[in-house]
């Protein structure tokens, strides 16, 4: 899937001009992509009935598998979805895999317990029943199991970083539809720079770790560091192995961030002067029009970063 690109005049000029109906078209082309998935979906559902969805930090994978289950639901079919986090190993269970600093590697596919994991998916084809675990994050401990049985014509999507790799999932490419969920466009600036995709999901994780998890902002970019030595050494490898993208990119959701972000970012800037992420972001955030959180959607995408949202999942 080619990358694409905007240019921030692009933006700045539709912002101004007919916010609304900007905001509208941006909205259906991720929501498009999504009915598409969902269609493809419900037409192979007799061999292929498990959906795995990966992607890297700030991607939308919880937001795109919940509203491609809504669609799914609204074609007549129910769906169940789970999360991989649950399936995080607990400290009971042995040695959790380390990087090189000691610490606990948490992007590590060993940081699953793919035993289990394969056995469940395994079993949620032949329509066995499973128990899911409940992780607490809190206490890094399972706290609960919920019991969950697929019936014939049933549908199962499970996403999670690791959705895709070998390791973990094993070979089940004959009973699962695979996709790969990113931001895949670049924007442009007028003098040429061009903000990378990774840019984008680190201003949604910069936005949603600050407001929903209380992290300093220069904490998140010092974060994102290990968070994307992870994604290259464990998800991008195995991005090929996806039968379908997605991009979920929306052309107003950096308008969106920049009068949420600008003052706490102008507030470290002394010591982020040499951070190449937040020069970048900076920059561009500093070109690009402001847009309302007024305008957005309450179902939109980056709603899942901004807070707001009443989905209807």
């Amino acid at each position: 899937m080619a990358a694409n690109r905007v240019k921030i005049q692009e933006i700045n000029n539709s912002i101004k001009t007919n916010l609304a109906e900007y905001v509208r078209i941006a909205e259906d082309n991720y929501h498009n992509q999504l009915k598409a998935m969902a269609d493809k979906i419900i037409c192979d559902r007799g061999s292929k009935p498990l959906v795995l969805i990966s992607g890297p930090s700030g991607s939308g994978k919880t937001t795109s598998a919940l509203r491609i289950a809504n669609l799914i639901k609204q074609g007549g079919l129910n769906v169940h979805t789970i999360s991989m986090d649950n399936y995080f190993l607990p400290n009971e269970l042995g040695e959790l895999p380390r990087d090189k600093d000691g610490k606990v590697d948490l992007e590590s596919p060993y940081r699953v317990d793919i035993k289990l994991f394969s056995e469940h998916l395994e079993k949620l084809f032949r329509c066995e029943e499973i128990k899911v675990p409940v992780f607490d994050f809190a206490t890094q401990s399972r706290s609960d199991f919920i019991p969950i049985t697929r019936k014939d014509d049933e549908i199962i999507i499970i996403e999670g970083i690791h959705a895709l790799n070998p390791l973990v999932t094993g070979d089940t490419g004959s009973f699962t539809t695979c996709i790969y969920v990113s931001v895949r466009t670049r924007i442009t600036a007028d003098d040429g720079a061009v903000l990378h995709p990774s840019r984008i999901r680190l201003m949604r994780r910069l936005m949603r770790d600050k407001l929903f998890r209380g992290r300093k902002l220069e904490d998140i970019f010092e974060l994102f560091a290990s968070v994307s030595r992870g994604e290259e050494l464990y998800i991008m490898p195995y991005k090929h192995r996806a039968n379908f993208d997605i991009d979920t990119f929306i052309s107003y959701e950096a308008s969106a961030y920049k009068e949420l972000l600008l003052p706490g970012l102008g507030e470290i800037r002394e010591i982020m002067k040499d951070n190449t992420n937040y020069k970048d972001i900076m920059k561009f955030l500093a070109e690009l029009s402001p847009l309302s959180a007024e305008a957005i959607p309450a179902d939109s995408l980056v709603r899942e970063f901004i807070g707001g949202s009443c989905l209807p999942y």
